[in-house]
């Protein structure tokens, strides 16, 4: 999969500078105190695909599994990351390898998105994506070079995925999204909630839908990343920040109404829209949300990035250590696949139209939007 063109440039700007718990007890310090007291650093950004660090705080998780967690929402988080000057985030994977490989002291510890779920939107003008040719898009001028998702795409489309082809804008996904709706751009790419933003209101539409790899495989988009040394020296919060993780991930795919308020009220849009992303990543795309780590499917995604001549990966070569998935293993979580079958397909399975799901996703918790 494919992270948001920025996030390899955030990453990597940040090493050259610089989405029922268990009794586990209190964790030790090398001097023998308890750490209960610890403070821990979590931070997102305002991508769809990290929303479970908000609804953790916002659905009251931390506070249930006795959990002090200071949320960060905003495009430094991978650069702090890439630092190691916060305790676990929610990034983009391909960005995160790239910070990892450049000696960053982070680890992969649990999944968090499949696939792509990356939108190319147009103004109402545009009709076909050939039609973005010469036109003005939001797209790092080097995408073609460091984003296997917009070559991904471009192929697809059969449109041009060399940047020059374009006239070229690089920005965050917000104002990109504004600069669209005053008439100032023709295109952008994103995640969402900009891409439901502009059918919502009506200022635009996706053209595509970057989802899977080339080969049909789900590949990983965004995960659940861990500062080595918070996992060393706080391994039981560690594992209880973890369990936040995915219970989380469930209530979103539970409760997605009030999931939806959270989600409105940190990331600055509509209710209805923050309903309508949270429909994409759990139902019509699938199963997108999940805390299960496929190594396979990961390195599949690197692979792919090699053989499109992704200029960071022309040299990959698998590291074991990136991925360390024991401490998720040890935090109680439910296994996804049966979470899914047995909670979510009865409630609220694939295919269902999005009328029908919001509004059983309402009735659920009795709940306005």
């Amino acid at each position: 999969m494919v992270i948001s063109l920025m996030l390899v440039f955030c990453l990597l700007a940040g090493m050259i500078s610089g989405c029922g718990p268990k009794d586990t007890g209190a964790d030790k310090g090398k001097s023998g105190t308890a750490k209960d007291d610890y403070v821990i650093k979590l931070g997102y950004y305002n991508c769809d695909h990290m929303t479970a660090a908000c609804i953790a705080e916002g659905a009251g998780i931390f506070d249930e599994l006795g959990l002090k967690v200071n949320v960060t929402g905003n495009g430094e988080v991978p650069k702090a990351m890439a630092a190691g000057q916060m305790d676990c985030g929610y990034v983009g994977v391909t960005g995160l390898r790239l910070a990892y490989g450049k000696g960053a002291p982070v680890f992969v510890a649990a999944n968090n998105h499949l696939g792509g779920s990356w939108y190319l939107v147009a103004s109402n003008e545009i009709k076909d994506a050939k039609e973005l040719v010469g036109k003005k898009v939001a797209l790092d001028t080097n995408a073609h070079e460091t984003s296997l998702g917009w070559v991904t795409m471009a192929k697809k489309l059969g449109i041009p995925a060399d940047t020059k082809a374009y006239q070229c804008y690089d920005m965050k996904d917000s104002d990109e999204y504004l600069a669209m709706k005053t008439g100032k751009l023709d295109g952008f790419t994103c995640c969402d909630p900009w891409g439901s933003m502009a059918e919502y209101e009506g200022t635009g539409h996706i053209l595509a839908t970057d989802l899977r790899l080339s080969s049909g495989n789900w590949g990983v988009c965004c995960v659940y990343a861990m500062r080595k040394g918070f996992a060393e020296d706080y391994p039981e919060l560690a594992k209880k920040m973890l369990l936040a993780h995915s219970q989380a991930i469930q209530y979103i795919y539970t409760h997605p109404a009030p999931a939806a308020k959270i989600f409105a009220a940190n990331y600055n849009v509509p209710e209805e829209v923050a309903l309508m992303t949270i429909y994409k990543k759990t139902v019509e795309e699938g199963r997108t949300l999940t805390w299960e780590m496929d190594r396979k499917e990961l390195e599949e995604l690197f692979e792919n990035s090699k053989e499109e001549g992704i200029k960071q990966f022309l040299d990959y070569e698998s590291d074991p250590d990136f991925v360390d998935t024991s401490l998720m293993e040890q935090a109680g979580a439910d296994d996804f696949e049966q979470f899914i079958s047995s909670q979510v397909d009865p409630l609220f399975p694939e295919g269902m139209s999005y009328s029908e799901w919001r509004e059983k996703a309402l009735a659920i918790d009795n709940i306005e939007i």
